[in-house]
């Protein structure tokens, strides 16, 4: 079982930046492929970033936003520079067996931090 506790989400303004972590429980989570997720007030969530034994995002952050994990300290980070408007969303980490862009592939899933991006 893993437990996942996302943080570091805030209000910022356009251009700046923004450094999530999340923290997970359990020996084995650095085996696990680690995603992040975002779902905006009446959207569908949808794929952020992921990262296994490599990284891939989603066009609509690629250059913009970096994943990195520590397996050392459990935790993965999602760094995010030159922020707009429309990345203000619930942002969410989970871990499953692969690094997939679909939501289904992963098995566990954090409660969610707010980030939200003013004009």
């Amino acid at each position: 079982q893993v437990q996942l506790q996302e943080s570091g989400g805030g209000l910022v303004q356009a251009g700046g930046s923004l450094r999530l972590s999340c923290v997970a429980s359990g020996r084995t989570f650095s085996t696990y492929a680690k995603g992040w997720f975002r779902q905006a007030p009446g959207k569908e969530r949808e794929f952020v970033a992921a990262i296994k034994w490599s990284s891939v995002y989603a066009d609509s952050v690629k250059g913009r936003f970096t994943i990195s994990r520590d397996d050392d300290k459990n935790t993965v980070f999602l760094q995010m520079n030159s922020l707009k408007p429309e990345d203000t969303a619930v942002y969410y980490c989970a871990a499953g067996i692969t690094a997939s862009t679909m939501s289904q592939r992963y098995d566990y899933w954090g409660q969610g931090t707010q980030v939200t991006v003013s004009s």
